[in-house]
């Protein structure tokens, strides 16, 4: 079963010239689930503040950071069993992020997306072997995408 692009729904609490399209965010995600079988996915661009509540509530963590993925369900169940989740994407940290690394920002708004993506497929980066196969695949993705290695050496 494919996925299609409708079953992303782009919520934008944040607007500007630098927030990529609904379709561009669509698309990235899209491309990061592939052939995962059909489920529900909203991704929210949010502010600081949001993203900042939503830290400390669900993770525990201090202030804002860039992508929050929420999945529904268990991600070790057989795929036919994902219902997928949400992912949450603060705008001015990943607008900070790329500044700070050097980094084209619409390049580093689809490396958010994939990697929020990625976590919703089970994809985690808590162990070193975790993050290396989570890396892996980023590359592939976005390279795939016209996009460079988001983790070369920052500029």
């Amino acid at each position: 079963m494919s996925r299609a692009e409708g079953e992303i729904v782009v919520q934008k609490a944040v607007h500007g010239d630098s927030v990529p399209s609904a379709a561009r965010i669509r698309h990235w995600v899209g491309r990061a689930l592939g052939e995962a079988p059909a489920g529900e996915i909203t991704v929210r661009v949010v502010d600081e503040a949001e993203m900042a509540r939503l830290n400390e509530r669900y993770r525990g963590g201090r202030g804002a950071t860039d992508v929050l993925a929420f999945a529904y369900g268990d991600p070790a169940c057989a795929e036919a069993e994902r219902a997928f989740g949400d992912l949450v994407i603060c705008a001015a940290v990943v607008e900070r992020e790329a500044a700070r690394r050097g980094r084209p920002l619409q390049a580093h708004w689809a490396h958010i997306a994939v990697h929020g993506a990625l976590h919703l497929l089970g994809y985690d980066h808590e162990e070193a072997g975790q993050a290396r196969v989570m890396e892996r695949r980023e590359r592939e993705l976005l390279e795939a995408m016209g996009f460079g290695d988001p983790y070369a050496e920052e500029s």
